[in-house]
């Protein structure tokens, strides 16, 4: 069985959610995350906030960001244990992040360190 991570990709970052909707949003998450442990596929995840995020670039210059105004940003990410990516993905279809319109869930296989890719 292999891990792959499901990333959160967010198309406006200029929308921000009412605390209600973020409470909604939240709980739709953990039901989703929980459906997924219950089969014993969960690994980990995390939200990846905003507050204190750094952008490096070439040459070493460091911008504060990402902020609101980029096209696309990266709202968190989940591991799980699949047998392939098309179960992976099948996971990745019960994200409440779908909801958004235009947002996605990036699925990759996480490369294992036996030196096979």
């Amino acid at each position: 069985m292999d891990e792959f991570i499901l990333i959160f990709r967010h198309q406006d970052g200029s929308k921000v959610a009412s605390p209600e909707q973020m409470q909604t949003w939240m709980k739709q998450t953990m039901d989703w995350i929980q459906s997924i442990a219950a089969k014993g596929k969960f690994v980990s995840g995390t939200a990846l906030p905003f507050a204190d995020a750094r952008v490096v670039h070439h040459k070493g210059i460091v911008t504060n960001g990402p902020f609101g105004d980029i096209k696309e940003t990266i709202g968190g990410f989940i591991i799980v244990k699949a047998e392939s990516p098309e179960e992976a993905a099948e996971f990745a279809k019960g994200s409440p992040v779908l909801q958004g319109d235009g947002n996605t869930v990036e699925v990759r296989k996480i490369a294992k360190n036996d030196g096979v890719h």
